[in-house]
């Protein structure tokens, strides 16, 4: 078989290597072969194309976030990514999925350790660090080396794994290891689900938070993103409620009457009911670290309803299965 002069040299195998089947496929092309256009059944928005289409529902499942980091030269590379998965217990296997374009492709190959670092939902910022997308401003990354393999520092789990096997998944490349070392600790993840940052639960009574995704989404999209230092209080107990809240990044605490009350984190709504009748604030938002949100005045929310009848139902359905409940 003739190899494609841009392949891996791991992919440069005999076709002998592989059981029957899979020979006589890959003779074939027919793990590469597409269908015509005109027959993918890749329904998205009208006129949107289908590879974002695809990426979008494909975005509908949501994950963890891990950083993956190896070593080149005496130097840390690490690259974000949510596509991470167990295999096997016995052996002890995981699988990671990385795009052909990416640094860290040209780094890995058999026989190369590399660290998984699940993130908790304190480190949005190294996240979006090793994603290469600029965020809000934080401490440089730090690592713990075990097996001779950089870990990030406060993670939520950590595995140290050595590539065993590679293979071929179009655009990406698939890279099977077997952990040698694996840790955990305590906390809450940090999740990712239809191209945003999410929380491990909504607050209990969220009114937007609980609309679905592309609803949230375009709704969020009027708002303004308003930035809070870690103390500076985001609304007072007592005020009229204007705004509603969603957080993108950090984290704050709901305060009433000097006592603790929550913790909330990104992707979380506060501020809603106040927003949608007018009366006075019942607790204060204070942000416990450096904040990101977005505000969405009652105005705003009143536009959309009026202009999105489908959207203006789902938070009466929302609201009647909260009276229901």
């Amino acid at each position: 078989m003739s190899r494609r002069e841009d392949a891996p040299v791991e992919f440069d195998l005999p076709i002998g290597a592989f059981p029957s089947w899979a020979a006589a496929a890959l003779s074939s092309g027919a793990w590469e072969a597409s269908p015509p256009a005109d027959e993918l059944e890749i329904e998205g928005e009208e006129g949107e194309d289908p590879a974002l289409a695809f990426r979008r529902t494909l975005g509908m499942f949501a994950t963890g976030v891990t950083v993956i980091t190896t070593t080149s030269q005496d130097q840390v590379h690490g690259m974000t990514a949510n596509a991470f998965m167990s295999v096997s217990l016995r052996p002890p296997l995981v699988l990671i999925s990385v795009d052909g374009r990416a640094k860290m492709h040209a780094l890995l190959n058999e026989g190369k350790r590399i660290g998984v670092s699940v993130l908790s939902e304190e480190q949005e910022a190294l996240s979006d660090r090793f994603a290469g997308r600029p965020g809000a401003p934080g401490p440089e990354p730090s690592f713990e080396v075990v097996h001779e393999t950089p870990l990030v520092e406060g993670a939520l789990a950590h595995l140290v794994g050595r590539i065993r096997r590679s293979y071929w998944g179009g655009d990406h490349s698939l890279f099977l290891a077997h952990v040698e070392y694996a840790h955990y600790g305590q906390g809450n993840p940090l999740l990712f689900h239809g191209g945003h940052y999410e929380a491990l639960s909504a607050p209990e009574g969220s009114i937007l938070g609980a609309l679905p995704p592309p609803m949230r989404e375009r709704l969020l999209s009027a708002g303004d993103e308003h930035t809070y230092d870690a103390g500076e209080t985001v609304i007072h107990q007592g005020d009229r409620g204007g705004e509603a809240f969603v957080i993108l990044t950090g984290r704050a605490l709901v305060v009433r009457d000097g006592r603790e009350i929550a913790r909330l984190g990104p992707g979380q709504f506060f501020g809603e009911v106040a927003m949608l009748d007018g009366r006075s604030r019942t607790a204060d938002v204070v942000a416990e670290s450096p904040l990101r949100a977005i505000a969405l005045s009652r105005d705003i929310v009143k536009r959309a309803l009026r202009s999105e009848p489908d959207l203006a139902w789902r938070v009466l359905e929302v609201l009647a299965g909260r009276i229901r409940g």
